[in-house]
């Protein structure tokens, strides 16, 4: 038994070395982590290596959401929250690094095939627009809103409009989780009068905390609410008080017609007509500043039938396309040589799988570098 033991030691020992030998000969270097934690200290030489989010920043930012159930899933085994830094999300980093905020806001469409990575990308995206003080206006993802609504009714302020109020009474408390420091500000306030019946009021000058928490106490206005949020923080990034990341996973279905939102006559609703939609379609123009959006296109947020590209111009529709113009393109690819063996040894370290010989060729081949099918097949093994 000892023998065995020992022989199975010795063999994983011999397969991690042949992994070793192989990165070496295709002059890659592997170093898998970086200690540092902070994106804004993230850099081109950190490329393919992992960083960890720190428990209490992703407690805070997505608690409610933002991160996919799988990749969730494996953090949870893992026991940490490991990302890796890739070419897409530190593109976007550095341009938010530079651009002029002063000018019309610059909006960036992540893409790419499914499992790419493009919800991860906008993760560290995230993680960096908190750590430097940008007030978040994030949505974990449309589809749950446009195929999965908690409940619907009829707009009482807007006709032939639907509410999603459950769900915006959520969203509400996912903003405010968030930018909990950040709506501390006695800057941010309310800049108009806002007469939610004859008994109850928001007072111009009130903090925007207080109309959040309208919206999150009286379920009946939370749609309307999120609206009148998006119009304040549009004046007040305006004025200065405040820098916003406005962050979308799965836009391209606010511009997808077909939903599973219903009026009260069960009549199918476009995203068009749905109040909760109007807000981050109407933040997502570039008649503002100080600002920056960063959104994600994705095929699994509309119909399986219909999923037929991944490209922003099929996704977006002519008329989602006519809205995001002029946008930055950034596409989200497969792993590079260099990710699969970075994933491989980070899988390996975490005791996730198990060594042998040729297997890093092997899964790459498999999944053809795709990182949710690398992912899945090293959970089967």
């Amino acid at each position: 038994m000892f023998r065995s033991i020992s022989s199975k030691i010795c063999e994983n020992h011999r397969s991690k070395n042949i992994f070793l030998s192989t990165a070496s000969q295709a002059g890659i270097e592997i170093n898998v982590r970086t200690l540092e934690s902070d994106p804004s200290k993230h850099t081109v030489n950190n490329l393919a290596q992992f960083y960890s989010i720190p428990r209490d920043i992703k407690s805070k930012l997505f608690q409610h959401g933002g991160i996919p159930k799988t990749f969730t899933v494996q953090a949870q085994t893992f026991n940490e929250t490991c990302l890796m830094i890739r070419k897409p999300a530190l593109d976007i980093i550095n341009c938010l690094k530079s651009i002029d905020y002063s000018k019309p806001v610059v909006r960036f469409v992540l893409y790419g095939k499914k499992g790419s990575g493009k919800s991860l990308s906008l993760v560290h995206i995230i993680h960096w627009a908190h750590n430097n003080d940008f007030l978040l206006f994030h949505v974990p993802w449309v589809g749950n809103w446009m195929r999965r609504a908690k409940e619907f009714s009829n707009s009482e302020t807007k006709e032939g409009f639907v509410n999603l109020n459950l769900d915006a009474s959520a969203w509400l408390m996912h903003f405010k989780t968030q930018n909990a420091e950040l709506l501390k500000d006695p800057a941010l306030v309310v800049n108009e009068d806002i007469e939610w019946s004859k008994r109850e009021v928001t007072q111009k000058g009130a903090p925007l905390l207080e109309l959040v928490e309208h919206g999150i106490s009286r379920v009946k206005f939370a749609s309307d609410c999120v609206n009148i949020l998006a119009e304040n923080i549009k004046a007040l990034a305006r004025d200065g008080r405040c820098r916003t990341l406005v962050a979308v996973d799965g836009f391209n279905a606010f511009f997808y017609p077909k939903t599973r939102v219903y009026t009260e006559k069960k009549e199918m609703v476009p995203p068009s007509r749905v109040v909760l939609a109007e807000a981050f379609r109407n933040l997502s123009k570039f008649d503002w500043r100080n600002g920056a959006v960063v959104v994600t296109v994705d095929e699994i947020a509309i119909a399986e039938e219909d999923q037929i590209s991944h490209l922003p111009r099929y996704l977006l529709g002519k008329d989602g396309f006519e809205h995001m113009d002029p946008f930055v393109p950034i596409s989200v690819p497969a792993y590079s040589d260099k990710e699969v063996l970075s994933c491989m040894e980070y899988y390996r370290e975490r005791k996730w799988v198990t060594p042998y010989p040729g297997q890093d060729d092997e899964l790459r081949f498999l999944s053809a570098g795709n990182p949710y099918k690398l992912m899945e097949l090293c959970a089967s093994l």
